[in-house]
């Protein structure tokens, strides 16, 4: 299986809504490693690294979000193993502070 590092911004109403908390657990569960972080902007931003059906599984369901957002535009890109690497020491996937 091919391992893949994709990076997200997602922009519409998704701070304020449980959308960080929706994507760590979702990810967690999926056993994806990476973080997931507001941004100043209004925009979530996240890594996820893992095999590429389930890194593509999860920026689908990042389209939708949990029930109380509203997905507006999810930018998606490559990104390598230093963006992936950026979470807390000893944590697969991290809720980072706000940028």
């Amino acid at each position: 299986m091919n391992e893949v590092i994709r990076r997200v911004v997602i922009r519409g109403r998704v701070q304020g809504v449980g959308y960080r908390a929706w994507v760590d657990h979702h990810a967690r569960s999926l056993g994806l490693k990476g973080w997931v972080r507001n941004r100043r902007d209004g925009s979530v931003e996240a890594v996820f690294e893992g095999t590429e059906d389930v890194v593509v599984d999860m920026v689908m369901a990042c389209r939708s979000g949990p029930p109380s957002a509203r997905v507006d535009d999810v930018k998606e890109e490559e990104a390598h193993a230093d963006t992936s690497a950026q979470r807390r020491e000893g944590e697969a996937f991290s809720v980072l502070p706000t940028i």
